[in-house]
């Protein structure tokens, strides 16, 4: 039941003792944003041909282009600004900002360079930081941040100097030394004792990073990884951990891993030892609205990686995708400031076909505990989240629709439902191979017994 404190039924020091207790009830909960993939395209313009709008979309012609973008296109200037304003909008004062990369648009290497790479890059800085001039942020490199794209090396360059000084508002001295060796760092979170932020520089594990294929730990970062973790055991501490490319499988493409296969393990393995002080994982990468889980040998859920949508609405060019496109995303995560538990996740977002015929519009999507039915974001919620996904029609849907942000509408099938349950499920690449034999022989029988049912009650039909 919900009750109304007034100062007319109770007496002043009473009332004033439940003000104090109201306000430190509230204190408990703060939020930061995550935003991700932004992928600036600054060839983007409106014209009557649409072979011409934007480098981004390839060869596919760009027939619905508008103000706010295209879906075969990345983000216009106007889309970015509006995104950033949005978040100024919708959450004025943040307690921080978690900002994880890919920044440039989707066109060959020998369209950019270093220095385009450098300079958008440092447009995106820019605006992030005059729309929120006071807010600390925490921001990691995507693959598309680097000329080659997605051959980050494990070692120092001329790109990471340049964006060490271009962050160097939001980086601590000694986070500045370590970025320019490998691109990642840690960070007291806020500054507060007991509470810690990794930022993973993880396209140093990318499978499709030729320069870090042939070493076992490049930059050192999983041993780094190690050592850091455990002195946060030591200091009880609690954990965020940020990054772009995540571990594990794109639940848009059968069979697609991120890290090259020993990478992967050496990450799981990391996670496994060192649960107890990661209390949030937080990525991009997909564009899509996602989530992975990670369980200990017994099967009980120890962490949860969270995939954010991404701002662009570029359709992926992956083969064997199909509505690979999404509305831009932009989100909230909602924690308990005490612990760092997560408590809630509330995503935003443009529907870009109307934002382009009608009016500009951010609005809330979905809120988790609401649309999934549970008390918070922890990893055994998230894990009840999957429970309810892999079993019913109803939330399985509602997660596909979520996961293009509200973009692709068609009904998730059986092949759908496996994809989305294994990819979430497991991390691990044999345990994702065993689900997807488990989940398909699953699938096969319920949809037998679909048919069985359909059967059975059109011959009890009166009109058979």
């Amino acid at each position: 039941m919900f009750v109304v404190i007034t100062e007319s039924n109770m007496s002043p020091a009473r009332f004033l003792l439940s003000c104090l207790l109201f306000k430190d009830a509230f204190a408990l909960s703060g939020s930061f944003w995550h935003i991700t993939d932004l992928h600036w395209d600054p060839t983007y313009k409106v014209t009557d041909n649409p072979d011409l709008v934007c480098a981004s979309s390839g060869k596919r012609p760009a027939s619905s282009a508008g103000k706010f973008g295209d879906y075969v296109c990345d983000s216009p200037w106007n889309l970015i600004n509006s995104s950033v304003y949005a978040m100024k909008n919708i959450l004025p004062n943040p307690d921080f900002i978690v900002w994880t990369g890919d920044d440039t648009p989707h066109v060959p290497n020998e369209d950019l360079g270093e220095e385009a790479v450098v300079n958008i890059i440092g447009n995106l800085t820019h605006l992030i930081a005059e729309v929120f001039p006071d807010t600390k942020v925490y921001s990691a490199l995507g693959n598309h941040d680097y000329h080659p794209k997605s051959q980050l090396p494990g070692a120092p360059n001329s790109i990471y100097d340049q964006i060490a000084v271009m962050w160097q508002n939001w980086l601590n001295p000694e986070s500045r030394e370590t970025f320019k060796k490998g691109g990642y760092y840690t960070e007291k979170l806020l500054g507060r004792a007991g509470f810690r932020m990794l930022v993973l520089n993880t396209n140093l594990y990318y499978d499709q990073n030729k320069v870090t294929q042939n070493t076992d730990d490049p930059a050192g970062q999983f041993s780094w990884m190690d050592q850091i973790l455990t002195e946060a055991a030591n200091n009880k501490e609690k954990v965020y951990i940020i990054g772009h490319v995540p571990p594990g499988f794109f639940e848009k493409k059968r069979n697609k891993p991120w890290f090259t296969q020993k990478f992967n393990k050496r990450y799981l393995d990391l996670i496994e030892k060192h649960h107890s002080v990661i209390n949030g994982q937080f990525f991009g990468h997909h564009h899509t609205d996602s989530f992975r889980m990670f369980y200990n040998a017994n099967g009980s859920p120890i962490s949860t990686m969270f995939l954010s949508p991404g701002v662009t609405p570029w359709e992926t060019t992956l083969p064997g995708v199909v509505h690979g496109a999404n509305n831009p995303g932009i989100r909230i995560f909602e924690y308990d400031t005490e612990t760092l538990l997560v408590k809630d996740v509330v995503t935003y977002y443009m529907n870009l076909t109307r934002a382009n015929a009608v009016k500009e519009r951010w609005e809330k999507e979905y809120r988790l505990t609401e649309s999934f039915r549970v008390p918070d974001a922890s990893a055994a919620s998230m894990h009840q989240v999957l429970e309810r996904i892999a079993a019913g029609l109803c939330y399985q849907q509602k997660y596909y629709d979520f996961n293009s942000v509200s973009y692709d509408l068609k009904d998730c099938d059986s092949d759908c439902r496996v994809d989305h349950v294994c990819a979430a499920r497991e991390v691990d690449f044999d345990r994702y191979e065993h689900c997807l034999e488990k989940e398909g022989v699953v699938s096969i029988h319920g949809g037998l017994l679909l048919l069985l049912f359909s059967i059975s009650a059109s011959l009890m039909s009166p009109y058979w």
